[in-house]
C-alpha cells in the first residue's frame, strides 16, 4: 500500500490538532486539574514541589502513623478475604 495524499493530510491534521490541544491544555492546566479534582480524578502535578523533606518531626510521625493504619487495614481485609475463601471451600 502506497502512501497517498490523504495519508499525509491526515497525519498533518492529527499532528496539528495534537499541538493545539497541548497548547490549550498547558495554558489552562490549573483550571483543568482543579475541575478534574472536583470530579474525583486526582492527577499528579508535574513540577509541584515535594515538601516531604521539609516536614517537621511531628509531621513525619503523623505521616508514618497514617501509612501504618493503611497497612493494618489492608492486612485485615486480606485476612477477612482468606477466611471467607476457606469457609466457602469447607
Amino acid at each position: 500500500m502506497a502512501i497517498t495524499q490523504q495519508h499525509i493530510t491526515g497525519f498533518l491534521l492529527g499532528a496539528g490538532t495534537a499541538a493545539v490541544s497541548y497548547y490549550v491544555y498547558k495554558k489552562n492546566q490549573d483550571t483543568i486539574h482543579n475541575f478534574l479534582e472536583n470530579q474525583g480524578i486526582h492527577l499528579p502535578r508535574l513540577g509541584a514541589e515535594d515538601n516531604k523533606g521539609n516536614l517537621s518531626l511531628e509531621d513525619l510521625v503523623l505521616e508514618k502513623e497514617k501509612i501504618e493504619d493503611l497497612i493494618a487495614e489492608k492486612e485485615l481485609e486480606m485476612k477477612k478475604a482468606k477466611n471467607n475463601e476457606s469457609k466457602k471451600k469447607a
